[in-house]
């Protein structure tokens, strides 16, 4: 029974409507699966096995009676931990927050419900989401399935971990300078970072996306077709787009794809990660792509002056709380945001300003290419206990300059897994496409799931 916890979302719903197997069998491996890992993994937060088997039965009824609710009905996700459900609190990974449950469900979970999923639990995340790591005050600490000693990323830490072990095939994480695409990329999963507005959000923040983790971009595409329904209440949200997200074939013959492989900002990428990313876009060239290296475009300036605005709006939201909250934080993420308090007014409006060069700057290179293939972050999956890959809050963002642009430029991008460290970690490639081609970076993407190798078993604990 345990195997059903494996299947993929596409083939559970063909599964449902051949009537080979029950949303019930499938919610109930799935919850085995989680009895055996989660002592280890500590991916979730607020389970709900007796709501997550209720609404199996619910889901069974209707695909009996022929009336599914939606293209995921049946299906088993989870929710990143700061994406509102009602009923449940919503304490933003740190033991700092008041613990009131949700009056409504967020834009992303209401669309699920919608659809008939069965959201069965919240994954963890780092304190405010600040951090790259599974380390928060207030949940226990995540870690990798492919190797408990190492992070799983963040901030969509419990979401990438859940996605590898196989605690069902959905999981939705947010994403504001590479929380989807980090975790996805350590955990050798597919994250996508959609176009800015392509998913509502609730409240929406400038660089701030709703985005899917699972195993393979069918289901990235599916759950996305689902996500992607408006609601009213993100002021930022695209139009509908009338997008048929299972529409994945690719040509890639023909297609321009540029290829940066180090940003000379931040870390410096590590020789097995270059190497993977290069053996890929070897890869796109064999089958007709015309690959061209490109020179980096992030500066030092940029990469500052949002940590430097990051900060400030930290310091701002964690100075306002009683001292005795405030106390409660993760020591390094208090460092961190403390050290803005005397930041001038000219420097926090430069740290903003560095938003739109960003955008500029990464919009430009796409400009004359089809899409830009980069590593997702400059280093394998770090140890777990690090909450940052430098140990130095005070360097918090040397290992984004991959990822951060996307954000402030609203352009696609997604994480799909490109090869294996020596000590056998993921190795993520992140595909950018142009904005709003959220579509044409998951066809490439799918295209480099039939150019790769066979890909290693996932991970059994």
């Amino acid at each position: 029974m345990t195997e059903l916890a494996d299947l993929t979302a596409v083939d559970l719903a063909a599964a449902y409507q051949a009537s080979e197997i029950s949303p019930v069998e499938v919610v109930d491996a799935v919850l085995e699966r989680i009895d055996s890992y989660e002592p280890k993994l500590c991916a979730l937060y607020a389970p709900d096995p007796e709501g997550a088997r209720a609404a199996a039965q619910a889901s069974e009824q209707r695909w009996r009676a022929g009336t599914p609710a939606g293209p995921v009905d049946g299906v088993p996700v989870t929710v990143k931990e700061n994406i509102a459900t009602r009923g449940t609190p919503v304490p933003q990974g740190t033991a700092a927050t008041e613990l009131s449950p949700a009056g409504e469900d967020a834009p992303a979970a209401a669309r699920l419900r919608e659809s008939g999923a069965v959201i069965f639990a919240k994954t963890t995340m780092p304190d405010y989401g600040m951090l790259s790591s599974g380390a928060s005050s207030f949940h226990h600490l995540s870690r990798n399935p492919w190797d408990l000693g190492r992070t799983p990323g963040g901030s969509s830490a419990g979401a990438g971990a859940a996605a590898a072990a196989g605690y069902g095939p959905l999981h939705v994480g947010t994403d504001i300078g590479g929380s989807v695409r980090l975790p996805a990329g350590w955990c050798g999963v597919v994250g996508l970072k959609p176009s800015f507005g392509r998913i509502p959000v609730a409240p929406p923040y400038p660089g701030r996306v709703i985005g899917p983790l699972t195993r393979t971009v069918a289901d990235t595409a599916l759950l996305t077709s689902v996500l992607s329904a408006p609601d009213a209440r993100d002021h930022t949200a695209l139009p509908p787009a009338g997008v048929d997200w299972t529409q994945l074939d690719c040509d890639v013959s023909g297609l321009r794809i540029a290829l940066l492989l180090d940003q000379r900002v931040g870390l410096p990428v590590e020789p097995a990660v270059t190497a993977a990313v290069t053996a890929a876009a070897q890869l796109f060239e064999s089958a007709g792509a015309v690959v061209e290296p490109i020179d980096p475009f992030l500066s030092r300036e940029m990469l500052d002056g949002m940590d430097r605005f990051w900060r400030f709006r930290s310091w701002t939201d964690i100075s306002a709380l009683p001292a005795e909250r405030r106390a409660k934080i993760l020591p390094g993420i208090a460092q961190w945001a403390t050290s803005a308090k005397n930041v001038s007014a000219a420097d926090v409006f430069h740290g903003f300003s560095q938003m739109d060069a960003i955008s500029v700057a990464a919009n430009r290179e796409a400009r004359d290419f089809d899409f830009v293939l980069s590593p997702v972050a400059p280093m394998p999956a770090f140890p777990a206990e690090q909450a940052y890959p430098t140990g130095d809050p005070m360097r918090a963002m040397e290992h984004i300059a991959f990822t951060l642009p996307y954000n402030m430029s609203g352009q696609p991008a997604v994480s799909v897994n490109c090869g294996w460290s020596p000590e056998g970690l993921p190795i993520g490639l992140q595909i950018a496409g142009k904005r709003f081609d959220d579509l044409g970076v998951l066809r490439l993407a799918r295209a480099f799931e039939q150019l790769r190798p066979a890909q290693r078993p996932w991970p059994r604990l």
